[in-house]
């Protein structure tokens, strides 16, 4: 008799199987069948009306902003933790975590009390003509703090297997600053970049709990897909809820496509 090589397996995989199905696989169902007790012709009329298209937009301009936004600064950071010695290092890298360990809301309701005309911050801005509360910025701003670890974490692995003897060779060579950038580090992080841009747009495509506390919830102007989605309930439209969540999961299915499809170019990239 053969004996398997990982001990449990069988067990494990019942396990997991029942807990995705439990957890994941069944809502999702339920989500599905709900939305297709709907007409092709109502459910259309459902997720493509002006109000509809104008929350997705908002969504996905908003998400993709904040993503790139830390696509930047995601690697300003990994790269002086990686590259900097300096007192308390330890404590912020520790600190680049703090959005999965605090609840959404509390980011949200702090943030909106900072930056409203009243706030610490806000009192100095709106003299200024900048506003960050209550409206689309503030969308972007919350979601760039939710979604920022995801670029650290995933170009900061990368940069720690990085050799700074390559970047003193090309010095050597005549290499400027920007080209050792171009030519040297960007081909070996972009995979992890991507990746992290990828995440941390899925992340923010989703947030719920923080834009609720700063945006003003107008439709057209400061709504997002998820807070339309909560009014539906609210309103007791169960079926039309079910059917703008069907559309936000086929835009998360084909993210998390596209993040997987970059981990495993990320991955033949860094073995060839």
């Amino acid at each position: 008799m053969q004996r398997q090589v990982l001990p449990g397996f069988g067990l494990g995989l019942g396990y997991s199987v029942t807990y995705l199905s439990l957890l994941v696989l069944i809502p999702l169902t339920a989500c599905f069948v709900r939305a297709g007790s709907l007409s092709w012709d109502r459910f259309w009329a459902v997720v493509w009306t002006p109000e509809t298209r104008a929350a997705y937009a908002l969504s996905l301009g908003a998400s993709f902003v904040a993503a790139l936004i830390n696509l930047v600064l995601g690697f300003i950071v990994a790269w002086v933790l990686v590259r900097y010695d300096f007192p308390f290092k330890r404590i912020f890298d520790a600190l680049i975590d703090l959005p999965f360990a605090l609840p959404t809301a509390v980011a949200g309701l702090v943030y909106s009390s900072l930056y409203a005309p009243n706030g610490w911050y806000g009192q100095w801005l709106a003299p200024l003509g900048i506003h960050a509360s209550y409206n689309q910025t503030a969308i972007v701003l919350v979601l760039v703090f939710t979604s920022f670890p995801f670029v650290v974490r995933a170009v900061q692995p990368v940069l720690q297997e990085l050799e700074p003897e390559l970047e003193e060779v090309a010095g050597t060579l005549g290499a400027s600053r920007w080209t050792t950038f171009y030519r040297v580090l960007l081909p070996q992080i972009l995979p992890a970049l991507l990746t992290g841009f990828a995440l941390a747009f899925a992340r923010a495509l989703g947030e719920y709990g923080s834009v609720v506390f700063v945006s003003s919830n107008i439709p057209g102007q400061t709504q997002i897909a998820p807070m339309l989605i909560v009014a539906k309930l609210e309103a007791f439209r169960y079926d039309e809820a079910a059917a703008i969540a069907v559309v936000l999961l086929l835009m998360s299915f084909a993210l998390l496509l596209l993040i997987n499809l970059l981990e495993r170019w990320s991955k033949r990239h860094v073995s060839a």
